[in-house]
């Protein structure tokens, strides 16, 4: 038996026509929902991409845990084992955070593996002098990381000035890998793509009547672009999309040539969604975890298990399909996963679990039944207390400083560390952790996917937050979530929550109105919601300090009307050195209702 997985980044399902779209066109992807099983209810476990990938290979929820990070000496990997067991894996892939600290450990689980370079900001590509950079929109991605605004413009002349885009590399290599192999048994390959992530950058002209300036690489803020700009990015979207359709069609026309959908499963899936402007937001990671980014599109050819052109309503996730790729190739999934095979559901729609979890490190903890949907906040100011558990203490592109490990703790094992004890590793960094959302400035959410699919009218049900507050404990409780995190959540792990429980928990909790500072002045909506997203980033040990200063601006200023512009003053105080990143988050809570 043979297996393939096409996997793409960022994939938004809104924008695919098996998922309803009316306004992109994506053949391929159509052509695909007729040869496969199509998902509705496929959610995602960790995000972002290097946790959605630590699901992928472990079967298990990373986010309880950890942020960003390599694979673990502790982890199961599908590939490794697939390996172990005679199965040649093959990993092809432009993906350039493999080759990063943070995920350095991922792409060796493999047999094989090759790196196509020149996405995003891959620094580590064959460099140019001076970039040509067009007049653009700002965006805050050439103040918070000019490298990489530099670096990826340097990418995109190279990659030009050879013909071939990376995601084209990929399918390339993909395709070779299927000539040399199509008659060979007992192999796994996973072409996967960084499109259609950001930037968008295109090889044809998508929007001939767009006449503002060059705009590809939407911040992950809310959206404060003209509406023509909005506009704008969408099509670069489509049209970025339909380059991975095509990409995508050829390995469809492949199957079909060589007629091998009769014994090689495919699997075509992504990491995670993106927002293009729904909600007025941009991308990801500074909002909730809403179902652009949580419901994710999926579909699976299974030659042992024929299903084609069918839908599967069943609420799945990202865990599963490492349980399902070992499972077709006869092996026992590790103890230590939480997915579950596919296999069932493909035959009859069987119900595979009640509730799914998911979330990002250190933000919202949110769980769904397939109708219901609750985002659980940090009940807490600073978004505290929170660790991170590794023996591998690296971030995205960097290791831990000696700073970070000054205050480390060893501590476990844990359920899934095979008996290995863990680093316990303080996240100290407010500034830089609420990068990510700190939920504490929306606050608990509660939504009825069916009669709100949008997400756009949160509900009041006392009743029905309980119930889903006892799923979630007791989810957390089968990850083995650390006991800081129910803190962190103010959720008391032992106790049976009631509907009373959870009204009384609201009036106790901090909002605008707590703050003696609230009542001196009158205030414009915004500002009311800058203050309470101010109150994550100055941390709780600062609070007085931060009322004091907002009593001087406001004396300074001789306003009695407290808005936005007093707030950037305030961050000028406190973050001088940080002061593009804070204009960024003033522009994120902002936004926040």
């Amino acid at each position: 038996m043979r297996a393939i997985m096409v996997m793409f980044d960022s994939l938004n399902r809104r924008f695919l026509e098996p998922y309803g779209c009316d306004f992109n066109k994506t053949p391929n992807f159509s052509r695909l929902a007729e040869k496969t099983a199509c998902f509705d209810n496929f959610y995602v476990g960790s995000l972002p991409c290097m946790p959605a990938r630590r699901d992928l290979h472990t079967g298990r929820y990373s986010f309880l845990h950890r942020s960003w990070g390599p694979m673990e000496p502790f982890d199961n990997s599908m590939p490794q084992i697939l390996k172990e067991h005679g199965i040649f894996s093959r990993l092809v892939s432009d993906h350039g955070h493999y080759w990063e600290a943070g995920g350095c450990t991922y792409h060796t689980m493999y047999s094989s593996w090759e790196c196509k370079r020149g996405q995003e900001a891959d620094p580590w590509a064959l460099r140019t002098d001076e970039p040509q950079i067009p007049e653009h929109v700002p965006t805050m991605r050439e103040f918070t990381h000019p490298e990489w605004w530099r670096n990826n413009w340097c990418n995109r002349e190279l990659y030009r000035q050879r013909g071939t885009w990376p995601m084209d590399s990929v399918f390339d290599d993909g395709l070779e890998f299927l000539k040399l192999n199509e008659k060979h048994d007992n192999w796994f390959l996973q072409i996967e793509t960084f499109s259609p992530h950001e930037p968008f950058d295109v090889q044809e002209e998508s929007d001939p009547e767009y006449k503002g300036p060059h705009f590809d690489w939407p911040p992950y803020a809310p959206v404060t672009e003209t509406k023509e700009q909005v506009e704008h990015i969408r099509k670069r979207y489509a049209a970025v999309l339909s380059q991975c359709d095509r990409n995508l069609g050829r390995v469809l026309d492949f199957m079909d040539e060589h007629d091998m959908w009769k014994d090689t499963m495919l699997i075509v899936n992504t990491d995670h969604g993106f927002l293009l402007g729904e909600k007025d937001w941009w991308a990801k990671s500074v909002m909730p975890c809403y179902n652009e980014l949580a419901n994710i599109p999926f579909f699976i050819w299974n030659p042992k298990t024929p299903v084609q052109g069918e839908r599967r309503k069943a609420l799945c996730q990202t865990i599963d399909i490492p349980v399902t790729l070992l499972d077709f190739f006869d092996i026992p999934a590790e103890q230590e996963m939480q997915g579950k095979s596919l296999n069932s559901v493909l035959k009859s729609d069987e119900k595979l679990r009640d509730y799914a979890l998911f979330g990002f490190h250190g933000s919202f903890v949110n769980i769904t039944d397939g109708r219901y949907l609750y985002m659980r906040a940090s009940a807490s100011i600073g978004n505290t207390p929170l660790n991170e558990y590794t023996l591998m203490p690296a971030h995205q592109e960097n290791l831990f400083t000696p700073k970070e490990l000054k205050e480390i703790e060893i501590c476990g094992p844990l359920s899934f560390t095979k008996g290995a004890c863990l680093m316990k590793i303080p996240v100290q960094s407010r500034l830089a952790n609420a990068t990510f959302c700190n939920s504490f400035q929306y606050g608990n959410l509660l939504f009825d996917l069916q009669e709100d699919p949008e997400q756009l009218c949160p509900l009041d049900d006392a009743e029905l937050e309980a119930r889903m507050i006892r799923a979630l404990i007791a989810k957390m409780q089968e990850s083995d979530a650390p006991d800081e995190q129910y803190e962190r959540l103010g959720l008391q792990k032992d106790v049976v929550y009631s509907p009373e429980l959870v009204l009384s928990e609201r009036a106790k909790r901090p909002g605008f109105e707590s703050f003696p500072v609230t009542k001196d002045y009158q205030w414009e909506p915004d500002a009311k919601h800058i203050f309470i997203g101010m109150l994550s980033l100055i941390g709780e040990e600062r609070l007085e300090e931060y009322f004091s200063a907002l009593r001087d601006v406001m004396e300074q200023t001789g306003d009695s009307i407290v808005k936005r512009k007093h707030f950037e003053m305030l961050a000028k105080k406190f973050y001088s050195k940080d002061e593009g990143k804070i204009f960024y988050f003033i522009n994120k809570l902002a936004r926040i209702r």
